[in-house]
């Protein structure tokens, strides 16, 4: 077959040309200053067209995680009496891994952006704890009846996103160089050693203490603290008085000043 006779390559999905196109203008000209009417016009479509598919800007960052949420929801819900919880949950978190690996060079660009734009991160935060609510809602019901079910269900589905993210942020620093696969299921492990048991094993009395000085140290939703400063660094207690509805990434962005994180 002649190539005068090749049938044109197919446009991409409109969903995809406005990620493309939101992307590009931010990496020219920043994410402030790139409006949706600049992404529509890039793109070649209508600002209703859009608001069809992203209900704001920030929602064109993070195009696919409505999408693995739902996926983690019901890999949770098709779970039954036979699965392991730990093991399960460990195993939900790895969907957003395949999420990430499909597209490293997308995955790292995000990240990057993220590390810019404070009201991204704080909205990263917020998709992130709707992560670990829909795992600890899971462990919740697994757990339901037992001695500190629900605080034992908050604990380990915070260390999972904890585990898992370390993991994968380490994986994006690095630009996606390596198996990320590798990392997250070293990180999950550790998370599995530490909380899964048998059915049959006695529960552990609310007065007892660690037996390995804890279970490491976190952000508080999700990114794994390496630096020193974690559980026995500082009994600072800082207390954040703010509006009640006052937007996350505002509040996020006082807490961050206040820590003096960048």
């Amino acid at each position: 077959m002649s190539s005068s006779s090749a049938a044109p390559a197919a446009k991409p999905p409109m969903r995809d040309a406005l990620v493309a196109a939101a992307f590009r203008l931010f990496l020219e000209r920043g994410y402030e200053q790139t409006t949706v009417d600049d992404i529509v016009a890039l793109a070649g479509v209508g600002r209703r067209s859009f608001f069809r598919y992203f209900p704001s800007k920030e929602d064109v960052v993070f195009p696919d995680h409505e999408g693995c949420l739902a996926d983690m929801t019901a890999f949770l819900a098709a779970s039954d009496a036979g699965h392991e919880p730990v093991r399960r949950v460990c195993d939900a978190a790895r969907l957003v891994l395949r999420m990430y690996a499909e597209n490293p060079a997308f995955s790292v660009q995000r990240y990057r952006l993220t590390r810019q734009v404070p009201g991204l991160r704080a909205y990263e935060l917020s998709v992130v704890w709707r992560y670990e609510r829909a795992l600890a809602a899971y462990l919740r019901d697994r757990f339901a009846g037992r001695p500190d079910g629900t605080l034992r269900a908050d604990v380990i589905a915070a260390a999972v996103v904890a585990a898992h993210n370390n993991a994968l942020r380490s994986w994006l620093r690095s630009e996606g160089e390596g198996d990320a696969g590798t990392a997250v299921d070293h990180a999950l492990g550790y998370v599995q050693r530490t909380y899964a048991r048998p059915a049959d094993a006695p529960e552990v009395s609310a007065g007892a203490g660690p037996a390995d000085g804890g279970a490491g140290s976190s952000d508080g939703r999700g990114e794994g603290r390496s630096d020193g400063r974690g559980a026995g660094g500082s009994d600072d207690v800082v207390v954040l008085v703010t509006r009640r509805d006052a937007p996350l990434w505002r509040v996020v962005r006082e807490l961050e000043g206040v820590l003096g994180r960048d």
